[in-house]
């Protein structure tokens, strides 16, 4: 995606330097960044890395990149991670020592699940004892400091001399972007950022230190697997972790409907597929609906570009009997499986591999598979989302509410609850939804969308987040980031004053223990006192409204609203909303082996 020129953040303008002819190291490191293109840098401030930050500010002026003040690492990261969502380009979060790691950890192992590039930068006091501080600077350097997250990212470095800091950044780039994609952690020492050099050192060339472009799959098993969807009675095809490229969209509407096949989508990733297309078979979710279900067990051949959870899913499809579906498998995910985590999920079983991502696939295979001339089953009829009344909210209502309020306009669902489900919305176009966080990470949905709408900012798109009121309590300081840098938004608090997902969780434990179900609420409920969710979006400069408790004046507060985020405001409105998830959901996370 191309930014317009008009879509800069607000920037803090320094006063220029005098001029001198000392060269630093951390000037040398600030030079590779501008030369990699990095936009901006989150940050927040630390000692550990004052040498980079003065040549951000001094050396470079804070543009190109452009600084971004965080109040918590977690953020920097999150915001990050929520940009990339949108351009497929990453940036660069910074953070301090040790202790700002750990901060970030978390959002950290978010982008790692969710497979995106996100380049972490860190500093460490000073690797040699004789240059450090008393106290201060012996707490904030440790022997490995990756180590704190070397099980769940791609790469790291801690170099030791200016050009191989600067070659260290190329490698990060390229490690960070090359699929399967993922963050990527460089160190710099803290006395190296302040050493001075004998003259500027000669800057590599990034173009020369670029990602490799997609592999391809052999054209045995391309030819293969179009025979077999081409011969396929049933074929479905499972739309999973793809890019937000326009012309990837249209060659996967291409294939299904060459194929005739159904698709399936996943609200856990972004959109990938028409969700109003007559081929979209059942409602989108984070765990099939009874009707996906009988979709994917009736399948004779299934084809899964990069499917989250390819065993999870089939297992809910068949359970304990044999999958007897052909599986096609395209995907390059195992690369990332270390044995640490297990986000690798089950292992599926697969009868053709296609060793790719899913675009280079999909374009293969268009070139390949036969008109199929029997057609696709009737589409499934789904209730309709249901329209607003007045009274009391549940999450459905307040999708039906904000669907009439946005209208026509194209607007970009930066992030959706857990309570969301997939009749609720239809999505269109790749930027239509974004996905999860990838780790599960509550507290990242304020840091990522503010990333996405800074992606987003000066198109003609409106950012919209939709997210929990638990999600909102943990990362609310984030949002001082948007009212400071001015980037315009909507925050749509789903407040059920709850973290209903483990009340769920303990009804279960009570039935199957015979106990009264009706104290799951204890030890659950955001109430006695409620939070004032508004007041603390007041409270860093943004606009906060609520709490709205009625959907005839939601309606109201959300036109007023949206025509405010048009004109440049962050927009956070609080909505009461009754508890309960969809069905597909509620039988997922009851599940007696979560």
């Amino acid at each position: 995606m191309t930014v317009p020129l008009d879509a800069a953040v607000r920037r803090d303008i320094p006063k220029p330097s005098e001029p001198d002819e000392t060269v630093w190291g951390s000037d040398a490191i600030a030079d590779m960044l501008r030369a990699m293109d990095i936009p901006y840098v989150l940050l927040n401030p630390g000692a550990s890395f004052r040498g980079l930050h003065d040549s951000l500010v001094n050396h470079l002026g804070n543009e190109k990149p452009q600084m971004v003040v965080v109040l918590h690492e977690e953020h920097a990261v999150a915001i990050a991670h929520g940009y990339t969502k949108v351009t497929g380009k990453p940036l660069i979060a910074i953070l301090h020592s040790n202790v700002g790691l750990m901060h970030g950890s978390m959002a950290i192992f978010d982008a790692w699940v969710d497979r995106v590039p996100v380049i972490v930068l860190g500093a460490t006091g000073p690797v040699d004892a004789s240059k450090r501080r008393p106290w201060i600077d012996w707490i904030h350097t440790a022997q490995d400091q990756a180590a704190l997250v070397r099980n769940f990212i791609k790469w790291d470095a801690q170099p030791a001399s200016i050009p191989s800091a600067q070659e260290a950044l190329l490698r990060a780039r390229q490690i960070a972007t090359t699929a399967p994609q993922g963050p990527v952690y460089v160190c710099f020492d803290a006395a190296l950022q302040e050493s001075k050099l004998a003259a500027s050192p000669t800057l590599p060339d990034p173009m020369r230190y670029l990602a490799p472009p997609p592999a391809r799959p052999s054209d045995e098993v391309v030819i293969q697997a179009a025979e077999w969807l081409s011969k396929a009675k049933r074929p479905v095809i499972l739309m999973g972790r793809v890019s937000r490229d326009e012309k990837g969209w249209a060659e996967r509407i291409q294939l299904a409907e060459t194929l005739n096949a159904e698709v399936l989508t996943d609200l856990r990733v972004g959109a990938a597929f028409p969700t109003d297309h007559a081929l979209h078979a059942a409602p989108s979710g984070a765990f099939l609906t009874p009707a996906a279900q009988a979709v994917l067990r009736e399948a004779d051949v299934v084809l899964s570009l990069d499917w989250l959870d390819l065993s999870g899913t089939l297992k809910q499809a068949w359970g304990e009997a044999t999958v007897g579906s052909k599986i096609i498998q395209v995907s390059v995910d195992h690369y990332s499986h270390n044995g640490w985590s297990m986000d690798h999920q089950g292992l599926p079983p697969v009868d053709l591999f296609l060793l790719c991502e899913p675009e280079p696939a999909v374009t293969l295979l268009n070139q390949h598979v036969k008109q199929r001339t029997t057609p696709a089953p009737a589409k499934r009829v789904v209730a309709a989302a249901p329209v607003a009344v007045p009274g009391s909210m549940t999450v459905s209502t307040l999708a039906a509410t904000l669907r009439r309020a946005v209208g026509d306009q194209k607007l970009c669902l930066m992030r959706l609850p857990l309570s969301w489900s997939g009749e609720m919305w239809d999505f269109r176009h790749p930027l239509d939804f974004l996905g999860y966080d990838g780790g599960g990470g509550i507290g990242s949905g304020p840091g990522m969308s503010i990333g996405s709408a800074l992606a987003l900012k000066g198109t003609d798109r409106l950012p919209v987040a939709v997210i929990g009121d638990g999600d909102y309590m943990m990362g609310v300081n984030a949002l001082w980031t948007a009212a400071n840098a001015r980037i315009p938004m909507l925050v749509v608090v789903c407040n059920n004053r709850s973290f209903f997902n483990d009340e769920l969780h303990q009804e279960r434990v009570a039935r199957q223990r015979q106990r009264p179900v009706e104290n799951r609420w204890i030890g659950q409920r955001i109430s006695n006192p409620s939070p004032d969710l508004a007041m603390l979006a007041r409270g860093q400069g943004l606009t906060g409204i609520g709490p709205v408790e009625d959907a005839a004046e939601l309606e109201r507060v959300l036109v007023d609203a949206i025509a405010a985020v048009k004109n440049g405001d962050t927009v956070v409105i609080d909505v009461v909303v009754q508890t309960g998830y969809s069905p597909a959901m509620t039988a997922g996370l009851t599940r007696s082996s979560d």
